[in-house]
């Protein structure tokens, strides 16, 4: 129809709300899962439980991610990626609410685990409406930027536990990101579906056949996105805690160190998805997973607070900067009727099978030390990360219209 036909005036201002309607959802989507990141302890002490059975917790939200991204991705291939957005984040921030008027430990693992699948539902629906958006030659910055959408999350999360947290404790953490979230739907609501959308929509017939006739490359995604997930969440999820128990730094210290790491994950992301747009994703990728594996000594073995911040700047440039890449490179490879649901759905899949990994390392660490387990752990997935991207495919560049009319 000639009223879903954009300009490109039209098609450049919709690219930039679609831009920020899936950054700003995807960041206040992270600063509600890293808040407890970094209250963990605290949370722990207040429900008189360990700090295991708080990390459990987050188990639980990334357990429940593939629920929320099998729903709300099928309902952005039928329904369109605009409204099944704006359904996800009012989702996620009631059940942010609730967080932190949780009375008992078992109310609040209740709201975690819903509110992991809303924030399961985020991801695939706000990629596939930011990248079917955007020129094909500014993907790999596009896919950097929104990834960061995550990092800036953590950075305003560190910023809620150094001003609001001393204050007001940390219930009211959960409350702080409500009113920005109400904003991203605004935004969201002057954003047009992409002409993709539209090409791509088909029976279900045929969309149950894009689903099981590339169930290969589907579980490809599953294997890639675990290991992607154990990289990301072993450096990410307990490294607070590793900063108070293991270094013993107060809530300052741990603000910044935090918040240093993520504006070297912000830098990572745009610096790396930009350079996967000249030399691919795969290569992008792996050169970032090594060069991590050499940052490990200093990230959790280093000597005095200034080599701390200076590691975990490094970590996280690497870390982020492979996973900037990832919306870009996923999307690009699935088939475009199941866009909204297809990388999304692998995505979320791994993130259940990586789900562990904080708890691991929370066990672990209380028998041996932080550095020891978060060091070993991020060692291996490293490595085993690498080999699993190298033996994977690549469509950088593809013309998502052209696929979709193919």
């Amino acid at each position: 129809m000639a009223s879903n036909v954009l300009t490109p005036s039209t098609s450049y201002s919709n690219a930039r709300s679609a831009m920020a309607a899936g950054f700003l959802g995807w960041t206040f989507d992270a600063f509600d899962f890293f808040v407890l990141a970094l209250v963990l302890p605290q949370v722990a002490k207040d429900f008189g439980r360990s700090v295991p059975a708080l990390a459990l917790t987050t188990t639980a939200t990334l357990a429940t991610r593939p629920i929320g991204a099998f729903i709300f991705g099928l309902l952005a291939d039928r329904r369109g990626r605009r409204p099944v957005l704006i359904a996800n984040i009012a989702f996620y921030s009631a059940m942010e609410v609730l967080s932190g008027l949780a009375p008992n430990y078992t109310i609040f693992l209740i709201t975690r685990l819903l509110y992991g699948i809303g924030m399961g539902g985020n991801w695939g629906v706000g990629a596939s409406l930011v990248l079917e958006s955007v020129p094909p030659k500014w993907r790999g910055v596009a896919s950097g930027l929104l990834q960061q959408g995550y990092a800036v999350g953590y950075l305003l999360a560190a910023g809620a536990l150094y001003t609001i947290y001393p204050r007001w404790g940390w219930r009211s953490m959960f409350f702080a990101g409500v009113i920005p979230a109400a904003l991203t739907i605004l935004i969201c609501t002057r954003v047009q579906e992409s002409e993709v959308w539209h090409e791509a929509r088909t029976s279900w017939e045929a969309y149950r056949g894009a689903i099981f006739g590339n169930m290969r490359l589907f579980l490809y995604l599953v294997v890639l996105m675990s290991m992607m997930n154990f990289i990301s969440h072993g450096t990410q999820d307990m490294y607070p805690t590793y900063l108070q128990r293991q270094l013993h730094y107060n809530v300052g210290a741990t603000s910044l160190v935090t918040a240093i790491s993520m504006l070297g994950a912000i830098f990572g992301g745009l610096v790396i998805g930009y350079w996967s747009d000249r030399i691919g994703r795969r290569r992008s990728m792996i050169t970032a997973a090594l060069a991590a594996v050499c940052v490990i000594p200093l990230w959790v073995f280093a000597p005095n607070q200034s080599l701390v911040m200076i590691g975990a700047f490094l970590m996280q440039f690497m870390v982020q900067g492979a996973w900037g890449v990832i919306p870009a490179h996923i999307n690009e490879l699935s088939p475009p009727q199941v866009r909204g649901f297809f990388p999304g759905f692998a995505y979320q899949t791994g993130v259940l099978i990586a789900s562990s990994i904080g708890y691991i390392e929370a066990v672990l660490g209380e028998h041996f030390s932080y550095a020891v387990a978060m060091g070993g752990l991020a060692a291996a997935v490293f490595l085993i990360g690498s080999i699993v991207i190298s033996a994977g495919p690549e469509a950088k560049g593809v013309s998502f219209a052209k696929s979709a009319a193919g």
